[in-house]
């Protein structure tokens, strides 16, 4: 094979993982910000959580206040039931203490329903600080690993990009223009195999003409359909695969 093909199918190797490595360094970021943004939904629904029960908390002191005011009246309503003068006015006294008490039952009431349902919220929070716990600390290795990641790619990068740096100074001007020009117009190929009679690229059919001088491999050649430099590899014998020679066949 022609040196300037070894080149062109290298150079071709390392475009496509110059793309990959491009690809996977710009999604990092984003996965990034995915996993933050869960996150940040799970901080949400805790603080949701959180405010649901500091919510409740405060229902049930108002609820045990409003209980002391009316107990606080009772006091007051008995003491001056004492110095009714009238049956109207010990009657109006009674009547006003058996309201507060109804209160003091209604509110009471309350503070059982709130009690009730401050236990699963109270358990909602609990479970979801921890869970929230865990995520922070799985999504900062995840970030970390994605940061470790990104490196890798840049460093792995830099090398390939020096390498095809290397290569493009190796080539002859002409098959590196060729090569260019199909990359650039085939979406990122610009060196394919032609196998069984058609191009690896475009999948067109070849004259036998063309087949011939391309086997012959003394000169670079690029498809008549797609413009991509084209390279042969002709099968291998059983010797070349096993390195000794095959068994003759048996009469």
């Amino acid at each position: 094979m022609l040196p300037d093909l070894k080149l062109v199918i290298r150079l071709q190797e390392i475009d496509n993982r110059l793309v990959e490595l491009t690809r996977e360094i710009a999604a990092l970021p984003k996965h990034i910000l995915e996993i933050e943004q869960k996150l940040v939904s799970h901080q949400r629904k805790l603080d949701a959580d959180r405010a649901a029960l500091a919510g409740n908390l405060t229902d049930r002191k108002k609820a045990e206040g409003e209980i002391q005011l009316q107990e606080q009246k009772i006091s007051k309503l008995k003491d001056q039931m004492l110095q009714a003068k009238t049956n109207e006015q010990y009657r109006a006294f009674q009547n006003e203490i058996e309201f507060c008490q109804k209160e003091i039952r209604r509110h009471e009431d309350r503070i059982l329903e709130l009690m009730a349902e401050s236990d699963p919220l109270d358990k909602n929070v609990k479970a979801a600080e921890a869970a929230l716990k865990a995520e922070r600390e799985q999504v900062e290795a995840e970030k970390q690993e994605a940061r470790d990641r990104t490196g890798q790619d840049e460093q792995a990068a830099a090398t390939l990009k020096s390498e095809r740096a290397e290569i493009v100074k190796s080539l002859t001007p002409a098959s590196y223009q060729r090569y260019e020009r199909a990359r650039k117009s085939r979406r990122g190929i610009g060196v394919a195999e032609a196998t069984e009679g058609r191009c690896g690229g475009c999948h067109m059919a070849m004259r036998p003409q063309f087949i011939q001088e391309l086997k012959r491999g003394d000169q670079v050649m690029t498809c008549e359909s797609c413009q991509r430099i084209l390279y042969y590899n002709p099968p291998q014998s059983l010797e070349d695969l096993a390195g000794e020679p095959a068994p003759a066949a048996r009469e």
